[in-house]
């Protein structure tokens, strides 16, 4: 079994059932080599639904009357306080700090003030949201007020920005965020074929990895083209938000990760590597 290096926690803002404690039992259950809890760190605000099927009343709770949603920040010292405890409870499992830096490319100054002290180990960069009208929004908003496509096409030309720029992240998380509310019956890579290469190959030459994601199984065809375009290192990823989904598929993706030329780094907590 991989490492699962996308997991959240009580930490994350948006995590209403996670636990640090229970995950990490998790992992120790699987035979899982090591965890990373990459809590989520935001400076992005942007626009929720009130109602429908991407509505969510804890986050509707945040938000102001305008139905816009300023994430709240990182309790650091909390967070490192638990993985320290956590340490001490399981001290057969590796546990990585992270966190899942949202848009860093948009706020170069407050990442780079969260990043600073060095406290985490295993960073993600994440683009959840795209440009609307005066503000921000998800996918899944955008989806019924504008073409699909063009939104997809958007959001990948976003990912090239997001790569291309100087932040501060070692693994691209979920290149295929947007396919997760894809608002038709289904949904086929290759009518994006020019836009996902170019995005993946731009993160290959950016010499960052870029990640399995479980959350929903990752197309075979997005890693081939990871494979072909240059890309050298993956890195596994449950996005979990509670215990019971570490390590989600993560049998499937090792296999195709294999498949396509990937194996273990040197210590089984690395990522791996062709």
């Amino acid at each position: 079994m991989p490492p699962d290096n996308h997991v959240h926690t009580e930490w994350s803002w948006d995590t209403a059932v996670g636990s640090m404690e229970g995950s990490c039992a998790r992992a120790v259950e699987l035979g899982l080599p090591s965890i990373a809890f990459t809590e989520h760190v935001d400076h992005t605000s942007w626009y929720l639904a009130r109602s429908g099927p991407y509505a969510n009343e804890n986050h509707l709770a945040m938000a102001d009357e305008n139905l816009l949603l300023t994430p709240p920040p990182l309790d650091v010292d909390g967070y490192l306080d638990s993985v320290d405890r956590c340490r001490t409870l399981f001290p057969g499992l590796r546990i990585l700090t992270g966190v899942e830096l949202g848009q860093p490319h948009w706020h170069a100054a407050e990442c780079a003030a969260m990043l600073g002290p060095g406290s985490f180990e295993r960073v993600l960069g994440s683009q959840h949201c795209l440009p609307h009208e005066s503000g921000f929004a998800e996918p899944w908003l955008l989806y019924p007020l504008r073409e699909p496509a063009s939104v997809m096409r958007d959001y990948l030309a976003e990912v090239v920005r997001l790569v291309n720029s100087d932040a501060a992240f070692e693994v691209l998380a979920h290149i295929d965020y947007a396919v997760r509310s894809w608002p038709l019956e289904t949904f086929d890579p290759e009518d994006f074929e020019e836009e996902f290469r170019y995005a993946l190959r731009a993160t290959a030459r950016s010499g960052r990895a870029l990640e399995v994601s479980t959350r929903i199984p990752m197309h075979a065809t997005i890693l081939r083209w990871w494979r072909e375009e240059g890309g050298g290192a993956i890195s596994f990823g449950s996005d979990a938000h509670q215990p019971e989904l570490v390590a989600h598929g993560f049998r499937e993706a090792a296999d195709l990760a294999d498949a396509n030329g990937f194996r273990r780094g040197r210590s089984p907590a690395d990522l791996w590597i062709r």
